[in-house]
């Protein structure tokens, strides 16, 4: 697996520095460089490419500039690469990949690496299952229908959502793995984050919260809870057709009326 890289920055000696540290990395392809965000904007467009080195602080187009110039297309990784640590929380709110301090540690770059291709791996392999899917539903309908039910569907399934998710909070960054996610609550447009030992809160709507977590294993059991059902250990019928989903901290959760039967097919 190639991973096809450009590199910006306003500096020629951060690229050079940045490209020779690159150099071990057989897997690393470095298919352009550019010296400002409007030349990174149209070769990101042009070249498409796997992962982008990105300099935050450069005259007129910022690096927060360039992702915000690629919304309507499906952007690249991005590794922002800055010599400002101030930066760190937008980074992260921009969902970057990581944030590497000039100049670059060669372990913390391997440590990138590493994760960029695991994402790739598992965004590809998506990929193909999309167009395998898409094929054999023009020449093979019935075999569709048989690897809808394959067990290996569900891992592919799994690899669309967040294994990660980052939260800033009282003005730090938290990278929460989803594993640990207990349930969610929903107060306006911030949501209650709440895993075995923390409670965090994250500016962002219930919906697109939703649309980021794995359905299979989180579900809306209220207008305004989600509760990761892989850490339901025990459900209490109530009134009304109600319930109570006890949770792994001891926590309880009422299931309304209208998401019971919704919560049933997964906690038999």
């Amino acid at each position: 697996m190639t991973i096809r890289t450009i590199l910006v920055d306003d500096e020629p000696l951060a690229i050079q520095g940045l490209e020779l540290r690159l150099q071990p990395y057989e897997d690393v392809e470095i298919i352009d460089k550019c010296m400002n965000g409007r030349e990174a904007i149209r070769a990101i467009k042009t070249h498409k490419p796997d992962l982008v080195f990105l300099d935050i602080q450069m005259p007129g187009f910022d690096g927060f500039s360039v992702v915000q110039g690629l919304m309507e297309v499906e952007p690249p990784l991005f590794v922002f690469v800055t010599a400002y640590s101030d930066h760190a929380i937008r980074a992260f709110e921009a969902q970057a990949m990581d944030y590497l301090m000039k100049p670059v540690e060669e372990s913390r770059l391997a440590d990138t690496l590493d994760r960029v291709r695991q994402r790739l791996a598992e965004k590809r392999g998506a990929v193909e299952v999309d167009r395998l899917m898409e094929v054999l539903a023009e020449v093979a309908p019935d075999a569709v229908d048989t690897m809808a039910v394959d067990p290996g569907g569900d891992q592919h399934a799994a690899n669309r959502f967040e294994k990660l998710i980052n939260i800033k909070d009282r003005g730090q960054i938290f990278r929460v793995d989803v594993d640990t996610i207990e349930r969610i609550d929903a107060a306006g447009d911030y949501m209650c984050i709440y895993t075995g030992d923390n409670t965090l809160i994250l500016r962002e709507t219930m919906k697109d919260l939703e649309k980021r977590l794995d359905p299979r294993r989180f579900q809306r059991v209220h207008r305004s809870t989600i509760v990761n059902l892989d850490l339901v250990k025990q459900v209490k019928p109530h009134t009304n057709g109600e319930c109570f989903l006890v949770l792994d901290s001891g926590a309880q959760v009422k299931v309304s009326r209208s998401y019971r039967d919704v919560v049933a097919r997964f906690v038999h």
